[in-house]
């Protein structure tokens, strides 16, 4: 048996479904007939789809705020933190992504006003929302520093 003719097989009778689906007897599948109901994906699997969406947000970052570069790591590592939970948008890769609506956040940010960034975030609904997640953020943007230990 070829594995590349049987991949050929595959796709031709079952097709390639990049978003989720139900299949013929209601399983939740996706892909190739991955079915997700009763196999799901393995952690590999789960930490590649990670890997290539902290790719998406990285780039996301470079093109609609390109200043964000020259944040300190700490400050980098909570607005890519932010934008992988809001999503970057409003763009056409990311419709409903949302970080770009904090206008006076972003300004405050680029300009290193560290305590008005906090402050802002601290009273959106999306700190309501994330609750510990928003906590960490909130204080690695206020004081530059890692804000791991805080579970």
């Amino acid at each position: 048996m070829t594995p590349s003719r049987l991949r050929s097989d595959l796709v031709r009778d079952e097709a390639v479904r990049l978003k989720p689906y139900r299949d013929s007897v209601g399983k939740l599948s996706i892909g190739v007939g991955r079915n997700l109901d009763d196999k799901g994906i393995s952690e590999a699997e789960a930490m590649m789809l990670l890997d290539n969406d902290i790719a998406e947000h990285v780039a996301l970052l470079d093109k609609y705020l390109p200043w964000w570069t020259t944040l300190d790591e700490t400050r980098q590592l909570a607005l890519a933190n932010l934008a992988f939970n809001l999503g970057v948008g409003p763009s056409a890769e990311q419709s409903l992504g949302k970080l770009l609506t904090f206008h006076d956040t972003l300004k405050a940010l680029q300009n290193g006003e560290y305590d008005v960034v906090a402050n802002h975030l601290a009273v959106t609904l999306w700190a309501q929302q994330v609750g510990i997640r928003a906590t960490r953020i909130i204080a690695a943007m206020r004081t530059g520093e890692p804000q791991s230990e805080i579970t």
